[in-house]
């Protein structure tokens, strides 16, 4: 998917730092389905459609809904009419959320290449780029959550379950020996609650 992005930068939501493709960008969308909404504060049907795409992303990958985050990433590629408008917009939206920075040429180009011609528009991606739905709008309103379901079943994702939704979040994973750190202190609390009943009843049979 990073092929996608070649040369071009995306914003991280609510920061000013830029995603770095080769590197970051590369992690980010390595193994997920990708989202391109193309969308506008300006325009009413996508005031009334982002609130939902908002809860749809939401209810996937937010801890307070899932105990794992989905293998989903979405870019924002807006036709806001200025960048205050753009940055607006996008401080009421999921902080994972990324973005094609304003103004930038590359937007004119997503739009070409997946033939978005009225937003709102939704067009879902698999991670080697091949397009699973080309305007999913419909589809989420209609289904919700549920859908991520066909999504993932066509993009053939490798199952990353074992993944926390807090290591989504920074790329890093749990080092290995803490399953082994956490059993090790589950038995020394064991060994020291035995000890501590054989040491009552030794004292109550003397």
């Amino acid at each position: 998917m990073a092929a996608l992005f070649t040369g071009k930068v995306l914003m991280a939501n609510r920061e000013q730092d830029e995603v770095e493709t080769e590197r970051e960008l590369g992690r980010a969308l390595e193994n997920k389905v990708l989202l391109l909404y193309f969308g506008s504060e300006q325009c009413p049907r996508c005031r009334q459609f982002s609130p939902l795409l908002k809860d749809f992303f939401l209810r996937l990958t937010d801890e307070f809904y899932v105990e794992r985050a989905s293998q989903l990433v979405l870019v924002y590629v807006s036709r806001d009419e200025t960048e205050e408008q753009q940055s607006a917009f996008l401080r009421t939206m999921p902080k994972r959320w990324l973005a094609v920075p304003f103004g930038d040429a590359f937007k004119r180009e997503l739009e070409l290449r997946f033939a978005v011609s009225e937003v709102p528009a939704v067009v879902v991606l698999k991670p080697n780029g091949e397009v699973i739905v080309g305007n999913a709008v419909e589809e989420i309103r209609r289904m919700g959550p549920a859908c991520f379901r066909n999504w993932q079943e066509a993009a053939e994702l490798v199952d990353r379950n074992f993944l926390l939704a807090e290591d989504v979040d920074d790329w890093t994973r749990r080092s290995i020996t803490d399953p082994i750190r956490r059993l090790k202190y589950k038995l020394g609390k064991k060994m020291e609650t035995k000890n501590k009943e054989r040491k009552e009843e030794d004292e109550a049979s003397s």
